[in-house]
């Protein structure tokens, strides 16, 4: 497996490729999803534009905070690379200011252990984080699976649940409480849409993160937690003392009409 640090494939194309050729299907006359690779480390930022251009992917890239936030306001890109530790505004500014307008989907560049800047980074909004040094073919599947989960519009994205106080229209992405329309993140729309999906029935977090994010993040369950969290201050009357998004202890959460 590469490893970040390691060679680039040989071949890469720049930033600007745009048409690609993979056996014999053309890539590129298609329009290509934009990702925007934030991060101070030129050799990061080299990786993975080449391996996410390889992969058909618009690839732009900055290399500090505000230029970050010039090129999302200039190019709205379809989803955004970032790395917390950056010069002039810090990723952590970065992803508030994103988050006052948008809910681009943004996936966290973290230092390996640093539990702290994950959890803080999922408190702001972030959709998914990949700990360095990592494997940039691990960073393109994870593009790949957060573009396909905020981009469902598929038949199973339909449909409202209705509960006694909580409205959830999944065509809309809509959340509605005691009659007030709710924002929430993607993550935490989804995270709801599945627990109420199915009523009563307890989940683990291991499932969750399965389910909700397409895969298990490293053991690490902190994020569902996160986002239970998050969801119960925006959800309950008192999240103190939760009726809806329920504590199974041993065992995980469940949804109470």
């Amino acid at each position: 497996m590469t490893t970040l640090g390691t060679a680039a494939p040989q071949g890469g194309r720049s930033s600007s490729v745009r048409l690609l050729q993979r056996g014999s299907a053309t890539i590129g006359e298609m329009a290509a999803q934009h990702v925007l690779v934030v991060d101070d480390e030129a050799m990061v930022r080299d990786v993975l534009v080449r391996y996410l251009s390889l992969e058909g992917f618009e690839v732009t890239e900055a290399a500090d905070g505000r230029s970050a936030l010039e090129r999302i306001a200039d190019s709205a890109p379809d989803l955004v690379v970032l790395d917390l530790m950056l010069p002039e505004i810090d990723g952590y500014e970065v992803l508030r200011q994103l988050r006052v307008s948008s809910q681009t989907p943004v996936i966290m560049l973290t230092a390996r252990g640093e539990e702290t800047d994950r959890i803080v980074g999922l408190e702001l909004g972030a959709d998914d984080y990949v700990t360095k040094p990592f494997s940039p073919r691990e960073v393109v599947a994870r593009v790949r699976a957060v573009l396909r989960r905020t981009s469902d519009t598929g038949p199973a994205a339909d449909g409202v649940l209705m509960f006694d106080e909580i409205t959830i229209d999944r065509g809309r992405r809509e959340l509605v409480v005691r009659g007030e329309v709710v924002a929430t993140t993607r993550k935490e729309f989804d995270l709801l849409t599945f627990l109420a999906s199915s009523p009563g029935l307890a989940f683990t977090r291991t499932q969750l993160l399965e389910e909700v994010w397409d895969f298990a993040w490293d053991g690490d369950s902190s994020t569902v937690t996160v986002h239970v969290r998050r969801l119960r201050a925006k959800v309950e009357a008192d999240p103190s003392a939760p009726r809806h998004i329920v504590t199974v202890w041993g065992v995980g959460y469940r949804f109470d009409p």
